[in-house]
């Protein structure tokens, strides 16, 4: 069984993971884009793994935005994304994660609300560290 450790950015949560992921998405849609700030969220999603927080329980904020499906937990101190459950579905931001992944993502979704912004980014300069 595989094992996956986690943490928000200033480290007063930590949480595992036991168990395999079913699906890998980066999504594009409105809601995941205003939640991240950025052009999708990559979230993993499992239907038999559990969760386990390891501590900082208590610093877990969840918003359900109401009149749909989408709903987010994230750290009270640093904002940053954490795993939620939404009925049997554990989902968990992938950069949360503090292991390494063996899988990659499965597709890109809601494709067709994707920012006029993030097309062809592949094609930009990359730096391995801040360009100077």
């Amino acid at each position: 069984m595989t094992i996956h450790s986690g943490s928000c950015l200033c480290g007063a949560v930590k949480y595992e993971i036991e168990g395999d992921f079913e699906h890998f998405f980066l999504c594009h849609c409105s809601h995941c884009r205003k939640d991240t700030g950025s052009a999708h969220a990559a979230n993993l999603f499992s239907t038999s793994a559990t969760l386990k927080w390891v501590h900082g329980q208590d610093k877990i904020t969840s918003f359900n935005l109401p009149a749909t499906r989408h709903s987010r937990s994230f750290c009270s101190t640093c904002g940053s994304a954490l795993p939620c459950k939404q009925d049997n579905l554990l989902v968990v931001p992938a950069g949360s994660l503090d292991t390494d992944l063996s899988i990659k993502p499965n597709a890109h979704i809601f494709v067709a609300s994707r920012a006029v912004w993030d097309k062809e980014l592949e094609s930009f300069p990359a730096f391995e560290l801040y360009p100077s």
